[in-house]
């Protein structure tokens, strides 16, 4: 069976200490070619990060079994699996960019046929920080300078959250209403929860969640760690989010 993939990353980090966190955490829906989900299934997944090009140097490479849900999603950390070959914690992150390559068999074996290739952009850059300069109030992305929303209190998100960083510091809800045209599809934002803080993203009438209407997407982070996801709007009162 030919099977298609559909996948997102987003960073999971943990804290231990000032350490950098040393894995990823990622999501894959795997589809049939008819669109059909492959749900409640055993599968295997090979990844390999290429440095420079989607052909580029295999720098980092793993294995990992793992099963769909009943959305066909499967989650994993890169970082985390059986390693083939390099070190996750030596990726030299500034010198990209870099792919993520995803092989699966849906068998749970190891006859990897299915390929999808990837580039790792704004989220899975946080991996710079032990290389970059520390900036207060922004993050820096592909050269450019991100703003970081702090907020404590519930609210609708907004025309000034797009392509920035939402920062949650106390447990609060951020609703997508209905119409957001200032939203352009394949517009990002970036989801941040802190040290204990519970962040809500939830769809006001008429807006659908990883294809569920009235979706609710929730990231619980414990004392001492942070919880990162990713929001992309894919669709006309339509969103993906990644990292839950």
């Amino acid at each position: 069976m030919r099977l298609l993939l559909i996948f997102t990353m987003v960073m999971l980090m943990t804290y231990v200490s000032a350490q950098t966190p040393e894995k990823m955490s990622y999501q894959a829906i795997v589809r049939a070619s008819d669109n059909s989900l492959v749900s409640d299934s055993s599968v295997s997944l090979r990844i390999i990060v290429r440095q420079g090009s989607e052909n580029g140097k295999n720098t980092f490479e793993e294995t990992h079994s793992a099963t769909t849900n009943a959305n066909g999603l499967v989650s994993l950390e890169i970082g985390a699996g059986n390693i083939v070959y390099g070190d996750f914690s030596k990726i030299p992150w500034p010198n990209g960019p870099f792919f993520i390559e995803t092989q699966v068999d849906p068998a749970g074996g190891s006859n990897y046929s299915i390929i999808g290739v990837s580039q790792l952009l704004s989220v899975p850059y946080a991996l710079n920080a032990k290389y970059a300069e520390h900036i207060i109030g922004t993050d820096v992305v592909d050269g450019n300078r991100t703003a970081i929303i702090s907020f404590t209190a519930s609210r609708n998100i907004d025309a000034g959250d797009i392509d920035n960083t939402l920062e949650c510091t106390k447990t609060a809800t951020l609703t997508l209403s209905s119409g957001f045209s200032a939203m352009n599809i394949g517009d990002t934002i970036n989801l941040e929860a802190h040290n204990g803080a519970s962040l809500t993203v939830q769809a006001g009438n008429g807006v659908s969640i990883n294809y569920a209407a009235k979706g609710i997407a929730k990231f619980d982070s414990v004392t001492g760690n942070v919880r990162f996801g990713m929001l992309r709007k894919s669709g006309d009162n339509a969103y993906i989010i990644s990292g839950q």
